[in-house]
């Protein structure tokens, strides 16, 4: 049975036609554009006079979990299809990625300024692409990728000699623009509901006191099924002083926040999607291009500074017809985020009393390692004194 955007998008594209689509995260974009992408390359021979490090379909991805989550998606629905896959995104696998490209790829799978990287190295060209994908249009914008998004696009066939298809959360004028820029009378798909919000996620706030903030959460996990829960916040320092406190109460979890090394980074999602690691704290990193199935509880310990954050966060449970339960604490420093987001939701979120005995009796938190201070200077940096220096830290000996 197909979700609501694969039965709108997937016959327009199997026509043959350009796609422009807006739908919700977690609704099976995904599946619709790869099973799109597969029956054109199958249907349409390449040129003969093709190479082998040049890509039949190119698609792009504003972050580097999102091109994993498609490549892999794109391996289990290509399995029998002969084709070869290729992935490019930054952070690790340099010379891996740029092997694998050059050795033969039918499908490109990345995000931009890796890709870029490549082509300027002439590991790979673009002028034999028959079919282009653009995903999350909007959240490139976001990311200031747009400029490197059209230095892509320009060097493939033009709009009429290749498959288009875009999909975007929200089809605004500058994602129109680019639609029209870019594809060939692309049809405009929309499947958002009136809500903006799925209907399967249940939503609770709770108002309460910035120091009440762990112990509310350690009580909530006290009296839930936390096997498989995202506690978003708004900063690394939360995200290491939550961390230390589940952690001291009893809950194995891990940080995922920007500053994550991309191979630790694979390795805790990958933990958390096996159910080995049962918490997962994030910082908005984390909040979009994510597909972890059967998320039970999203937590707004810091309700986002940005309204549609909180749809994107709370996106990742309740996903493709499953059940999921967004909480909000509306603390102190954050409540005044509060009226833009229901503003923007088109309805308030429902406000509940503390339960009793869900203010739990914290244990002491676990320590963070810390990389040691070296002599005279800062955590993991040389001293600040120059060698045989006695002045000043930093200062020119005369």
């Amino acid at each position: 049975m197909c979700t609501p955007i694969q039965a709108e998008a997937l016959p327009v594209a199997l026509a043959g036609q350009d796609v422009a689509g807006q739908a919700q995260t977690g609704t099976g974009k995904t599946a619709a554009f790869l099973v799109a992408v597969y029956n054109h390359l199958l249907s349409h021979p390449p040129d003969a006079s093709r190479q082998k490090n040049q890509p039949r379909a190119l698609i792009l991805a504003p972050t580097r979990e999102l091109a994993i989550q498609i490549r892999d998606d794109a391996e289990v629905i290509g399995k029998h299809t002969g084709l070869n896959l290729a992935i490019a995104y930054g952070g690790t696998g340099y010379d891996e990625q740029r092997d694998a490209i050059a050795a033969g790829v039918d499908i490109l799978v990345g995000t931009p300024g890796r890709l870029i990287d490549y082509f300027k190295q002439h590991v790979y060209n673009l002028k034999q692409i028959q079919a282009l994908v653009l995903d999350e249009a909007d959240r490139m914008f976001d990311l200031g990728f747009i400029k490197d998004i059209r230095f892509l696009l320009r060097r493939c066939p033009p709009p009429d000699q290749r498959l288009g298809l875009l999909f975007s959360a929200t089809l605004s004028h500058r994602v129109q623009e680019l639609a029209y820029e870019h594809m060939n009378q692309p049809v405009h798909v929309d499947v958002v509901p009136e809500k903006v919000t799925a209907d399967r996620v249940r939503q609770v706030l709770y108002h309460t006191a910035n120091e009440e903030k762990i112990p509310l959460l350690v009580g909530i996990l006290n009296h839930t099924d936390p096997h498989r829960s995202i506690v978003f916040v708004n900063t690394k320092r939360a995200a290491d002083r939550v961390w230390s406190y589940l952690e001291g109460n009893g809950f194995k979890c891990a940080v995922l926040s920007g500053d994550v090394p991309q191979k630790k980074r694979q390795r805790l999602l990958k933990e958390f999607q096996t159910g080995k690691l049962p918490v997962l704290i994030a910082t908005d990193v984390a909040a979009r291009g994510l597909h972890i199935p059967d998320v039970s509880h999203v937590f707004n310990y810091d309700l986002p500074q940005d309204a549609e954050d909180y749809v994107h966060r709370i996106g990742r449970t309740a996903r493709v017809g499953k059940d999921g339960d967004a909480i909000s604490f509306a603390c102190e420093n954050f409540v005044y985020s509060l009226p833009e987001i229901e503003a923007f939701l088109g309805h308030k979120i429902p406000v509940e009393a503390v339960p009793d005995g869900y203010i739990a009796v914290l244990k002491p938190p676990v320590k963070i390692d810390r990389p040691p201070r070296r002599p005279g200077g800062g955590r993991g940096k040389p001293g600040g004194r120059r060698p045989g220096g006695g002045g000043k830290p930093g200062r020119r000996r005369r």
